[in-house]
């Protein structure tokens, strides 16, 4: 067992990058293996079938719940032992939005074991056994993020490095399995309904994966196969919430931590109201757009044309707020004077990366996009709407990454204790010391006095007038009494200062709130199969109808974490300003 306590020496820390080195490596093998399983049952490979993947799949899960069970009942036996916590790492909202996020994966598990049993004449028994150890695999996951997301392990770390990066892995080829089981959907759909585009000269073939056997309750049947498809897109964003949290636990093995007391940081909706209520109005209206978008596509081609515009009209109008919302928190930023925090912390670190990651899928869509109208040698007048739409795609998440980055590593503003305690004292000629209510009553106007009290503000001090008498005890005083007035009035100016930061903060606050539900919206469009850049059909002329869907079924995932990831980091930065 390695020792956590004390510092590495050279002879200690080699082995331990060593196995940080072993385990990556482990993994993404691991990784990489399971990928070309997948591709090879994408492509109908020959001697490659969907019970291999899956029997692959239920290994890897297998394996993973052997693992965690072990460090649950470990720890449990040392539960009376302090350990380090990364109090940056597995806040309480993200733990809130993966549970959601695995409630649904479970309604969606059963609804595939509905599914074999209803097909179970000509299913493999591998897709009956991996909805179930799926279900398993996501309840005890849960908990085990929900008990140690916090952890910084200190002993057997070498152990832990290969079952922590297993974990990691496993959930990325579960969330790719969603990914392309998921677009292979989408892309089924979209070949029915490009003949309506008059796009007749791309080869329509789906690629059909359906069991070739009658279901034996017609009506569950059809409930079961549209119903899976259209929870797939939690599925796919429990998944890759899981991999990120558990890469936080991989790089937490074995790290030094300083420890101090966290502030936390409550969700408050007060303050907010302007941001919300114009959020709110994005979301209504996006979800709308999306149902009857996903109405009319498809139908004929004049209502298709209808839909694209439809949907391009109401992006532009959103990514162009959500532009001027951005520029206006980053002037914000540039007018105050406040340090950045740089210390190590692998949480800020992951979610800096993988905001500049992810939007690479969505910029790379974009400027497909772009270089498609300006080759195109035809123009349908819907596809120019596209260019103004990319170009602010492109904007839009380089401005919100710059906001968001700088908000989380903005250090948060301390309240002096000196303030805390601030009390007004006056001075009146002739008269005794006394002390007024409270600074907020002096500065609305309610302790003014008519006999001549003079305000004093001060900071852990008391003003006293000299009782001397004559006229040098008279010049002292009056002199004691003017630096007196002159202190009160910078401590005013000083509350005015910090009323004009109050107002940016809520200023920002707003923001964020706004920019959160904006997001949000955004995610919904491509996650439920509102895809223009599926239905546009230009890019397919220009690129070619294979080349340019392959761009888009790898860009598309990205881009739809990327508005999941935002949003989540958004709500953090509401709660930090």
């Amino acid at each position: 067992m390695e020792k956590g306590g004390g510092a590495p020496s050279a002879g200690g820390s080699y082995p331990q990058k060593n196995a940080e080195i072993l385990s990556s490596q482990y993994g993404i093998n691991l990784f990489l293996a399971g990928l070309l399983l997948t591709f090879a049952w994408a492509v109908h490979a020959v001697g490659i079938s969907k019970s291999h993947l899956l029997s692959y799949l239920i290994t890897l899960m297998l394996i993973q719940l052997l693992w965690m069970l072990w460090y649950l009942c470990r720890s449990c036996t040392q539960r009376r032992l302090i350990r380090d916590k990364d109090t940056h790492a597995g806040a309480r909202w993200l733990k809130c939005g993966i549970t959601l996020f695995a409630v649904i994966t479970l309604i969606l598990d059963s609804f595939k074991i509905g599914y074999y049993i209803d097909f179970s004449n000509c299913l493999s028994p591998t897709e009956g056994i991996f909805p179930v150890t799926h279900a398993v695999h996501t309840i005890l996951q849960v908990y085990f993020l929900w008990c140690h997301a916090k952890d910084i392990i200190q002993s057997f770390k070498t152990l832990e490095r290969f079952g922590v990066i297993h974990s990691v892995f496993t959930n990325l080829l579960l969330w790719t399995n969603g990914v392309l089981t998921e677009s292979k959907h989408q892309l089924n759909e979209h070949k029915e309904r490009l003949i309506t585009l008059g796009f007749g000269n791309i080869t329509i073939v789906l690629d059909d994966h359906a069991p070739q056997c009658n279901c034996t309750t017609t009506t569950l049947c059809s409930v079961f196969s549209q119903g899976i498809y259209y929870l797939y897109p939690f599925n796919i964003e429990y998944h890759i919430l899981a991999s990120t949290m558990l890469y936080v636990l991989w790089k937490n093995i074995g790290r030094k931590v300083e420890h101090h007391q966290q502030h936390k940081t409550p969700f408050k909706f007060h303050g907010i109201t302007v941001g919300m209520i114009f959020g709110l109005i994005v979301l209504t209206s996006t979800i709308a757009i999306v149902v009857v978008y996903l109405i009319q596509i498809g139908r004929s081609k004049i209502k298709s044309e209808l839909a694209l515009t439809m949907f391009y009209l109401h992006a532009i109008f959103v990514l162009a707020l959500m532009c001027t919302a951005g520029i206006v928190a980053l002037l914000i930023y540039r007018l105050e004077d406040r340090s950045l925090d740089n210390s190590k912390n692998p949480a800020r670190k992951l979610d800096a990366e993988l905001l500049v990651g992810t939007a690479a899928g969505s910029w790379l869509l974009s400027w497909g996009s772009i270089l498609a109208i300006i080759c195109a040698q035809a123009h349908p007048k819907y596809t120019w709407y596209n260019l103004p739409y990319s170009v602010l795609v492109i904007i839009e998440k380089y401005i919100q990454n710059l906001f968001i980055i700088e908000s989380i590593h903005r250090e948060q503003e301390k309240v002096n204790d000196d303030i805390k305690t601030l009390r007004i004292v006056t001075i009146s000629r002739g008269s005794t010391l006394s002390l007024t209510p409270s600074y907020k009553e002096v500065y609305n106007g309610r302790a003014a006095r008519d006999n001549g009290e003079v305000p004093c503000l001060f900071k852990g001090s008391i003003c006293r007038r000299e009782n001397g008498g004559g006229g040098g005890g008279a010049k002292e005083e009056t002199s004691q009494e003017n630096s007196l007035v002159m202190h009160s009035a910078s401590d005013f100016s000083f509350y005015s200062s910090s009323s004009v930061t109050n107002s940016k903060r809520r200023i920002l606050k707003n923001i964020a709130a706004f920019l959160f539900l904006c997001n949000l919206s955004l995610w919904i469009p491509p996650a439920f199969g509102c895809r223009p850049e599926y239905d546009n059909g230009l890019e397919e002329i220009v690129f070619g109808f294979e080349p340019w869907i392959i761009v888009v079924n790898l860009a598309m995932p990205f881009s739809i974490f990327y508005r999941m990831h935002s949003a989540a980091s958004l709500f953090e930065v509401n709660c930090k300003t």
